[in-house]
């Protein structure tokens, strides 16, 4: 089993004990997933960048970073669950398509633009 699948399955576990099913739809998910995304970004956003990587490594920020992107995992993980998406080979797919459309010889060291 795959750690993705480990995650659904414990997440789906957690869900079904507490009869919260009912209250997991697509965008119900989506919002909670937002909602997480959001207070990673509140960690995050006002770290100096040519620091951030260092202060990230230190208590009690790194834990606190360590828990909401868990948070945004579990519920990215549901959200593929409720749209009947497979994630994991969908994103290695999406990284193949990447690097077609980004190859190393026109992309190297540049920054990738949004067309």
């Amino acid at each position: 089993m795959s750690d993705l699948e480990a995650i659904r399955v414990a997440a789906k576990a957690f869900r079904e004990e507490r009869d919260w099913e009912q209250f997991q739809d697509p965008k119900s998910v989506m919002l909670a997933l937002v909602g997480e995304v959001g207070e990673l970004a509140e960690l995050l956003q006002w770290l100096p960048a040519d620091r951030a990587k260092e202060l990230i490594a230190e208590e009690p920020l790194h834990t606190r970073v360590s828990e909401e992107l868990a948070d945004v995992l579990v519920y990215l993980v549901g959200l593929a669950e409720q749209c009947g998406v497979d994630l994991g080979p969908e994103a290695l797919a999406k990284i193949e398509k990447s690097a077609l459309k980004h190859p190393v010889a026109t992309s190297k060291g540049k920054a990738p633009r949004r067309v």
